[in-house]
């Protein structure tokens, strides 16, 4: 009865809840966009996301854009609030020479949020697969005669363990580390870079407004998509392959190769508009939950109201 208070009575304690607060408000806010940028990785004759939005809708119903957030949303309140922890931990670890009491530099920063990335992918990428065979399990009835309709995550990891074994809940991971931790490197570095410009100052004092959260947050979430898309363009086709489909890629270079000589260069940034709609919109909400959950555990900081842009 007594875990709770004593856990947020530690400073990890509630930087770790405060993270899982961000965690949610991503999923929430951004997951219909994600749904329509897996469609459009995976296949070229997808279309644009308008289209791909009214086919959804009328063929699948409203539902469908939120088919698979189970996954993600079981596992981010753990997922985001150890990132947040990792990255704290790591970017005051990197570079030593600061003060305690100053912020960690943009060195900490971004070696930190490189190391956190990696770090992290090992929770992500089974999470990320079972949210992707999800998302495109109806795309086309005769995946679902061939593969079968699955009701959740649940029975996704089920499938995979009985056919792949343990090791098919890792497929992609390779390509996750990669994208993951040079992108969260950058992700870090935009946000803790841009909170300062927009607010000079609030890096040490913490008493930006919620509209430079919003905005440095959202921004932050744009350069990472930006800097690691055809990454995740090949991360996507890896994972949507299962056991009993034929397999088209034997590895990173050959879907890389395979994709870029059958649809050109332009594959791999096929669907960042949407991404990057979706990234603004999301990690806004990520880093605005968790600056504001903070602040209220703390009970040591004030959020401005006023628009100081």
């Amino acid at each position: 009865m007594d875990f709770w208070p004593e856990f947020l009575a530690n400073s990890w304690g509630r930087e770790f809840v405060a993270g899982g607060c961000g965690g949610i408000a991503g999923i929430i806010s951004g997951y219909p966009l994600d749904t329509l940028r897996i469609r459009q990785q995976q296949s070229r004759n997808s279309g644009s996301a308008f289209s791909i939005l009214r086919r959804v809708i009328y063929t699948e119903g409203p539902g469908a854009l939120y088919r698979g957030m189970g996954a993600p949303l079981a596992s981010v309140t753990f997922q985001n609030a150890m990132v947040f922890q990792i990255y704290a931990i790591l970017s005051r670890a990197f570079d030593s020479s600061t003060s305690l009491n100053d912020p960690p530099s943009y060195k900490g920063v971004a070696l930190g949020g490189i190391g956190t990335g990696a770090l992290q992918s090992m929770l992500l990428s089974p999470v990320e697969l079972v949210k992707i065979r999800l998302q495109l399990q109806s795309t086309s009835q005769e995946n679902v005669r061939q593969e079968g309709s699955h009701k959740g995550p649940i029975s996704v990891v089920k499938s995979i363990v009985r056919t792949e074994g343990l090791r098919g809940m890792y497929r992609g991971f390779t390509i996750t580390v990669l994208r993951d931790a040079p992108s969260h490197g950058v992700y870090f570095w935009t946000y803790e870079y841009m909170r300062e410009k927009l607010h000079p100052g609030c890096r040490k004092n913490g008493q930006e407004s919620v509209n430079t959260m919003l905005i440095a947050g959202g921004l932050a979430g744009v350069a990472s998509w930006v800097c690691c898309y055809p990454l995740d363009v090949i991360k996507t086709r890896l994972q949507a392959q299962t056991s009993s489909s034929p397999q088209k890629y034997n590895g990173i270079l050959d879907c890389f190769c395979k994709s870029v000589q059958k649809e050109g260069y332009s594959v791999l940034f096929r669907g960042l508009g949407t991404a990057v709609a979706r990234a603004f919109v999301v990690n806004g909400a990520v880093f605005s939950a968790y600056e504001i959950a903070l602040r209220c555990l703390f009970n040591n900081g004030s959020i401005q109201t006023e628009n100081i842009i």
